[in-house]
């Protein structure tokens, strides 16, 4: 032993065994090495072979003595070699003297990923420590001093609360996906995951946990047993359109499109399938509806047409014998009107349609009565077409719509002609009105069917690009595990950089996704849309590179907007982001800017537009532009002709959400080879409209200096990690589960500085909660959080003044500094 000790002090312990040996140790109270007592030679030679990271603190100061190993864990502190513990570790010696003052009472004490905030480079750091503290004797058992041997695991938890998260997310993420959402697990097809919509299809079963087979076991010899099998077998994914299946308690087979996608580990083997889908029945009933309709309509056209031409050669003038021949058919009826009295003639068929007393119609009833039902917002076109008619020879034909007496809106299509004397004024007008009403209806079910199979093709896309980010985020925690579980911590925040990038990505296609449905969340207010140009100006240019010129020609005198001013300036720099690409080699952007007032008749040739006063936005390149066939499919989502990797097919599909939610729209003029005109229409803000500045809240009333907030939250993970983050920042914090709990919380709590809620609670709703709040406390701030929650989003008057709106996902530091921000709001109100 004493041949060990001697070598080990002559020459042995590595770097820290020379800096040991050199150190001048009469300065401190150990005194020179050479009157060391034999205990604390023989601790320090162990420690000093060790590879394992230790400290040996001796004597009443704990004097530091360290190996090679506990000096990594220092990092840039400086040197603690012959320093007490309590130098050394100032910054948490509160913590960690209790532990060092039982171990020198004789007790040794290990403990587990013990959280700490310490200062070795330059600023104060959370880390994590496992660590064991062990007294050590003398020859007489008195304890002199304590053995720490410790290993840095920071790594390790930060990995493991970031897993946990990623798992809480990607779940949310599943239940905002549209159609039914399943995870199954291994060759047995075992239910890991179902979403809401799962549930709302199949009924209330167990699922979690059970196999396929056991679920549902109805499913025996329609062959979805075997198309798992398949697909787990192969690692092909497979998609089935209108497939017939018949569960418990359906009178008839439903129709479902199906989406079974393979799950792969790091080796690419197939430990799951995705399952996904739709409900697509009514779709396939109203596709079969439609074509016997069809048939049917065609029937009848052929027949009223040869019934028109028979008669109009016999009689081409006989109103009376048009009657009695088109009021044989359903639907159909004839018309006439005299100028000069300002009088309509009507038969049966057309007093039952415009919903008019039939005995009265017959033998005359003046124009204003016999327009009296038209829907007032058809009425403006309908006048047009008749003044014009009155004016200029030819057909006439316009649809419109009839509120109907018995409550029903009736769609009639109206086909006319107009009689001129030799003085070339219009004496009389003949026509027949035609009920479009079930035709209408049908094809807004083949709209609404069609919709589903974009849907469709939408889950497919979704399941692709999710299963890429979530390989973003496996992948990396899976390479930090291995790391950490070889001692290797550098290069760590790498990793989680690159799984926070995926599921910020991920979030991303959320949020474009709830832009393309128009359930994104507008922060709508008044924009001159000038001061947007001017702001954006030095972006764009930057963006579109130096061989492409940027031109602006702006109006002047131009309207201001209503719209989302984000999403405006997000929507300008797509648009010129895709006109960059459209020119290769170069060319001209132009962004024009004009106000325009439509008419009924120009507002209803654009998509989604009434009548009123609007500003044009439209950009332009000379680009290779697009086909016809291009632009029918340019607002799909998923849809793009850019190269892989190069985007996602979501940008023009997120600006046709946002311009239709924003109650303006969006048009596209484009040949090959001449460029391509992208214009976006938005509507006029009210000239009344007050500045934001203009509503001023309440001044609070005096109260603790500490401030208070309510959170509101059902989720329990949501809920709690809220709570924690605004206590660690020294906030007093209530919180509520549901509405109820939350408004009992309002009516009892002393005060209340801030409630913070979600949209979507059990009992009272958010905006309930939040109407409820201010009534009883006007000077509270409420901030909402939802996913998407369109019908709060774009409610212009809740989200003034004292509300503000959060969409989800959102970071730790953007929700403090929107709480900073509202409470610092309220002391300067």
């Amino acid at each position: 032993m004493s041949r060990q000790r001697s070598s080990a002090f002559a020459s042995g312990g590595g770097a820290m065994g020379a800096r040991m040996r050199a150190f001048d140790w009469s300065a401190t109270p150990l005194g020179p090495i050479a009157a060391w007592p034999a205990a604390l030679r023989i601790s320090v030679d162990g420690m000093l072979s060790s590879d394992f990271p230790a400290c040996l603190f001796w004597g009443p100061d704990l004097i530091a003595i360290y190996n090679d190993g506990y000096r990594k864990i220092l990092a840039d502190k400086p040197d603690a070699l012959g320093q007490p513990f309590r130098v050394t570790w100032h910054e948490v010696w509160d913590q960690l003297r209790p532990i060092a003052e039982r171990a020198l009472q004789g007790e040794s004490t290990f403990i587990e990923d013990f959280p700490v905030r310490i200062d070795r480079r330059g600023f104060l750091e959370e880390a994590f420590f496992t660590f064991c503290y062990s007294p050590l004797y003398d020859e007489h058992g008195e304890v002199l001093g304590v053995l720490d041997t410790v290993v840095e695991t920071t790594g390790k938890v930060l990995a493991e609360r970031g897993l946990q998260h990623e798992r809480e997310r990607q779940q949310d993420l599943l239940q905002q996906m549209p159609g039914f959402v399943a995870v199954l697990s291994g060759p047995g097809h075992v239910f890991s995951y179902v979403n809401d919509a799962y549930v709302q299809i199949a009924g209330p079963r167990d699922f979690l946990g059970r196999t396929v087979r056991e679920v549902f076991p109805e499913l025996a010899g329609q062959g979805i047993y075997e198309r798992l099998d398949g697909v787990y077998a192969s690692g092909q994914p497979m998609h089935a359109r209108a497939l017939p299946l018949r569960l418990d308690g359906d009178p008839e087979a439903r129709y479902i499109d199906l989406l079974y996608e393979p799950i792969r580990d790091d080796g690419g083997r197939t430990v799951g399938i995705f399952v996904g889908g739709y409900d697509i029945t009514e779709h396939v009933r109203a596709k079969t509806d439609l074509a016997a309709s069809e048939t049917r309509l065609r029937e009848l056209a052929a027949s009223l047409e040869q019934q028109v031409e028979e008669r109009t050669r016999a009689l081409q003038d006989s109103e009376d014998f048009t009657r009695l021949a088109l009021g044989a058919t359903g639907g159909v009826g004839v018309w006439s009107y005299r100028v000069a009295s300002d009088t309509f003639f009507c038969d049966a068929a057309i007093s039952e349609l415009y919903g008019l007393d039939p005995k009265v119609a017959v033998k005359g009833i003046p124009r204003t009565a016999f327009l009296a039902n038209v829907h007032p917002d058809d009425m403006p076109r309908l006048r047009e077409t008749m003044a014009g008619g009155l004016r200029n020879e030819g057909a006439l034909e316009l649809e419109y719509r009839i509120r109907h007496p018995d409550g029903s809106v009736r769609s009639v299509l109206s086909r006319g002609h107009t009689y001129f004397d030799e003085a070339g004024q219009a004496v009389r007008r003949t026509g027949v009105g035609i009920d479009m009403t079930g035709q209408r209806q049908l094809e807004e079910q083949l709209r609404q069917s069609q919709k589903m199979e974009a849907l469709g093709l939408l889950t497919g896309g979704i399941a692709h690009d999710f299963n890429n980010m979530l390989q973003g985020i496996v992948m990396p925690l899976q390479l930090m595990k291995k790391r950490l579980e070889q001692g290797r911590h550098e290069g760590l925040e790498r990793y989680i950089e690159a799984g926070l990038e995926s599921a910020r990505r991920a979030a991303s296609i959320t949020q474009r996704l709830l832009a393309f449905s128009r359930r994104q969340p507008l922060a709508n207010r008044s924009l001159e849309i000038a001061t947007a140009l001017r702001g954006l100006e030095e972006i764009l240019r930057n963006a579109v590179g130096e061989n492409v010129a940027v031109v602006f020609d702006e109006q002047e005198g131009t309207w201001d907007v209503l719209t989302d001013p984000h999403q405006f300036d997000s929507a300008l720099l797509n648009l010129t982001i895709n006109a960059r690409d459209a020119m290769p080699a170069g060319g001209t952007l132009s962004i024009q800017v004009r106000n325009v007032s439509l008419s009924a008749s120009e507002a209803s040739r654009i998509q989604g537009l009434m009548a009123g006063d609007y500003v044009r936005v439209a950009v332009a390149d000379t680009g290779i532009g697009m086909s016809a066939a291009v632009i029918a499919q340019a607002f799909e989502p998923f849809f793009t002709t850019k190269p892989m990797g190069q985007g996602t097919g979501l940008g023009l599909s997120m600006i046709y959400g946002y311009t239709r939610q924003s109650k303006g729209s969006i048009t596209i003029e484009s040949a090959e080879g001449t460029g391509t005109t992208v214009s976006l229409f938005l509507p006029r803000a009210p000239l009344a409209a007050a500045p934001d500045s203009a509503v001023a809240p309440p001044a609070p009333a005096a109260g603790p200096v500490r401030r208070r907030i309510l959170v509101v939250e059902d989720d329990a993970v949501v809920r709690q990690s809220a709570v924690e983050l605004l206590r660690d920042q020294g906030y007093e914090v209530l919180e509520a589960a549901d509405g109820t709990a939350g408004m009992a919380w309002l009516e009892q709590a002393p005060h209340i500085d801030l409630l913070l809620s979600d949209v979507g609670l059990p009992g009272p709703n958010g905006r309930q909660l939040a109407d409820f709040a201010l009534t009883r406390r006007p000077g509270i701030r409420v901030i909402l959080m939802t996913g998407y929650a369109a019908h709060v989003a774009t409610d212009a008057a809740l989200l003034q003044g004292n509300v503000e709106l959060m969409t989800k996902p959102f970071d730790a530091d953007a929700l403090l500094h929107r709480v900073g921000r509202m409470l610092g709001a309220q002391d300067g109100a």
